[in-house]
């Protein structure tokens, strides 16, 4: 009996060393080895590689570690891969921007069965689909702030929005992608509300599929088709620079056609520069890599998050977690799905944009 308490300690004891070598405890209570794959909808985009450098430098001070992996070309096949390569490799948890709102629904719950904590940031898919969407703001705030650059922008070249027939585009990736077509619409809603004379000249929108160089090529059709366009509205990170580009190409500038939407200041300072557009906006892509990916690890760490919830964390604040709803009025609606808000936004333009790195 004696003996056999003794080969009962020494295993004990053994255990216990083998735990202690396989990762410090945080004062959380959670492993200093947690793995989040943090994925892009496509890598070399400037939106994308910022949003990396903030998730890798904060997650390098909180202790856990962040596996950027992306694919240059933006398609649900390539996501697929990059996420069943994550579920394989025994990620901990994973944080993704989707190119779809739906066709990533399959993977992301085939990761939650397989054990790993799924989060989503930029752009979502279905709420069932994933715990908790990091959003740059909801649709009515992103929508107005898009129609609202075009209008300074209009009225700083002697346009009068109020009162004129103001002719516009939308030009984006593609109808697909929750968040921006979700500003899309809200942003429709609101130019019908505030300035019914405005004229769509495309209702059905120019889609470049956040293609670098097909969002040059579509910018250019859009100006040589709509020669007497008075706005044109980038709502996505990689036609913006590419209108631009067009417009440049075409030898127009911010005097011929207002040309606004979203990007990282970097990524459009030459064409401000230049003078071929006058403002543009985004968020703090950077912040929202860096949550993203520690709600990612936060989840891994043994923590649940709920509606209603109210997280601390560190050196970014207290965000609250609220239901799916406030994206989208229909919607999942469950206790443990819901949606964090980064807090403010931006609008760039000559004078403030060297404020921003990134």
């Amino acid at each position: 009996m004696k003996k056999t308490l003794i080969v009962l300690l020494v295993l004990l004891l053994a255990t216990s060393a083998v735990f202690a070598a396989g990762g410090k405890e945080t004062a959380s209570g959670a492993k200093d080895d947690i793995t989040v794959v943090f994925v892009p909808k496509l890598t070399g985009n400037a939106f994308f590689e910022a949003a990396n450098e903030g998730a890798q430098a904060y997650a390098a001070k909180q202790g856990f570690t962040v596996k950027y992996d992306g694919n240059p070309e933006a398609s649900v096949a390539n996501q697929v891969t990059i996420i069943d390569n994550a579920i394989n490799s025994g990620a901990d948890a994973i944080c993704v921007s989707s190119v779809d709102a739906t066709g990533l629904d399959d993977i992301m719950k085939e990761a939650m069965k397989a054990g790993m904590k799924v989060v989503t940031w930029d752009s979502d898919v279905s709420g069932d689909a994933r715990t908790v969407m990091v959003s740059q703001g909801t649709p009515d705030i992103l929508g107005k702030m898009l129609v609202d650059m075009l209008v300074d922008s209009l009225k700083e070249r002697g346009k009068d929005p109020s009162k004129d027939a103001i002719k516009y585009v939308w030009h984006y990736s593609q109808a697909t992608v929750a968040d921006q077509n979700s500003w899309r619409v809200a942003g429709e809603a609101y130019i019908k509300k505030a300035f019914p004379n405005w004229i769509n000249v495309n209702p059905s929108n120019y889609y470049s599929e956040q293609d670098a160089e097909k969002a040059i090529t579509i910018g250019e059709a859009i100006l040589m088709a709509n020669p007497d366009i008075d706005g044109i509205i980038c709502n996505d990170s990689t036609a913006l620079p590419g209108q631009a580009q067009a417009a440049q190409n075409l030898k127009k500038d911010k005097n011929d056609v207002s040309i606004t939407g979203f990007a990282p200041p970097n990524s459009m300072k030459d064409y401000a520069n230049a003078g071929v557009l006058a403002r543009w906006g985004l968020w703090d892509c950077q912040i929202q890599g860096a949550l993203g990916c520690y709600l990612g690890f936060y989840l891994a760490s043994g923590n649940d998050i709920k509606v209603g919830d109210k997280i601390d964390v560190p050196e970014i604040g207290v965000v609250e977690v609220f239901p799916n709803t406030i994206l989208d009025a229909n919607a999942y609606t469950a206790s443990d799905s819901g949606v964090v808000l980064l807090p403010e936004r931006a609008v760039f333009t000559v004078e403030n944009m060297n404020n921003y790195n990134f």
